[in-house]
């Protein structure tokens, strides 16, 4: 495996060359990434030259739809799933409502139950906790209240009655931030008779997984904090789709990918997701050339090449923050283990850190991050907050030695 080549990832984000930004470390990318410059190109000749209604019979229209079902086709390939399974709409949060409205319907009147976890960011799990109102019972898979750490004996004990219809959890959390063995998880889920709803927000910006050898029914994540445009993508595969009930017009119900996206799509943001799978075959072809390979099996290299850095990255800063004694680290203190998002409770409010840290460039933000469950859960003080500084692929190892150093003396 070869190292990940660092300046020319940051030569493919034009933020890097945008003076205000390129002398700043960004630590706050769990919020959102910088975007790719191929997704740029795209959003910006589909607003100059496609946009029309897509798919009419003239040229600028069959371009625009052309590219949209070409970003459909590579993130399938991607995510090791069918073109068909492959959603987008305005947001994950968004998918989740509708997708937590169709089950409203097909578990209605039954026994049937849905687990939830207090570890998720509230997108994935506020609208199925509030199912329980409409009579669905509802199952809570809790953390353990030390290390936020999600027990499979836990999920074995609420699965035992087979009365679990849905199990809803995150690949990671956007506060603790383990990563949740998700192939696992699934398999037990449907031995136990029961789908499974995986929110990958968190863990998708460190590598596209393959939701096929997963064995996820439903995959979720948002565009815009993998490198690309506001949209949520949703992988949701035949037979759960087939199983719950139509939210789309009557007349698309036939459509898998038009089944639960109940408003009109964002044409020219659809398309630019296509310009995501451009970044990623470019990373492929600089670090590993013109060797044939499949798109899930470049995705899977590319996964694996980000991660490799991240975890080099990550340790030396976890070590620092668990070396301190004024701090708390949310989550496990091995970089193997996490995602590089990391969350610290201080003995103090974090807002106004994360301002002194933003005065020496270091750009970062404190609060809960829509992860109050979690948090209460492990007892931290809500109006103290968290302090996150999280990082992908693109950072740099001088910017974590900058960031380091700036904790230190702020801290």
């Amino acid at each position: 495996m070869p190292q990940l080549d660092v300046d020319f990832v940051r030569s493919q984000f034009p933020a890097f060359q945008v003076p205000g930004l390129s002398d700043q470390a960004f630590f706050e990318n769990a919020g959102g990434s910088y975007t790719c410059g191929p997704v740029i190109d795209r959003l910006t000749r589909f607003y100059r030259e496609r946009k029309v209604q897509p798919y009419a019979p003239y040229a600028a229209a069959q371009a625009g739809g052309a590219e949209m079902d070409e970003a459909r086709t590579r993130l399938a390939g991607l995510m090791g799933v069918k073109r068909e399974e492959v959603s987008f709409g305005p947001s994950t949060s968004a998918n989740t409502f509708v997708l937590a409205q169709a089950v409203r319907k097909w578990l209605g009147g039954t026994d049937g139950a849905i687990v939830v976890t207090n570890q998720d960011h509230e997108a994935n799990s506020g609208v199925w906790r509030r199912l329980g109102d409409e009579g669905i019972t509802i199952r809570e898979w809790q953390v353990d209240p030390e290390t936020g750490h999600l027990s499979l004996d836990g999920l074995r004990a609420l699965l035992a009655d087979g009365k679990a219809k849905l199990v809803c959890f995150p690949h990671c959390s956007n506060v603790v931030a383990e990563l949740n063995p998700v192939a696992e998880i699934c398999s037990m889920a449907r031995a136990a008779g029961a789908y499974t709803v995986v929110d990958g927000v968190s863990y998708a910006p460190h590598g596209l997984p393959d939701v096929g050898k997963l064995g996820a029914d439903v995959y979720l994540f948002s565009a815009y904090k993998v490198y690309g445009p506001h949209q949520g993508i949703m992988a949701i595969r035949e037979a759960i789709g087939a199983a719950l009930p139509n939210q789309a017009h009557y007349f698309n119900g036939g459509t898998l990918y038009k089944r639960f996206t109940p408003a009109g799509p964002d044409h020219a943001q659809i398309a630019a997701c296509a310009g995501m799978v451009d970044y990623f075959d470019t990373l492929y072809a600089h670090h590993f050339g013109a060797a044939p390979a499949t798109p899930a099996e470049k995705g899977a290299a590319v996964h694996d090449l980000m991660r490799d850095h991240e975890i080099a990255l990550l340790q030396p800063l976890l070590d620092y923050v668990a070396g301190r004694n004024d701090v708390r680290l949310i989550g496990p203190r091995e970089a193997a283990n996490r995602a590089p998002t990391v969350a610290v409770a201080l003995d103090r409010a974090a807002e106004p850190v994360s301002e002194e840290l933003g005065k020496m460039g270091i750009n970062c933000w404190a609060g809960d991050f829509y992860a109050v469950r979690p948090l209460t859960a492990m007892g931290v003080d809500l109006e103290k907050g968290v302090l996150r500084l999280s990082f992908v692929h693109y950072t740099s190892k001088a910017e974590v030695t900058r960031l380091i150093t700036a904790l230190d003396q702020v801290l």
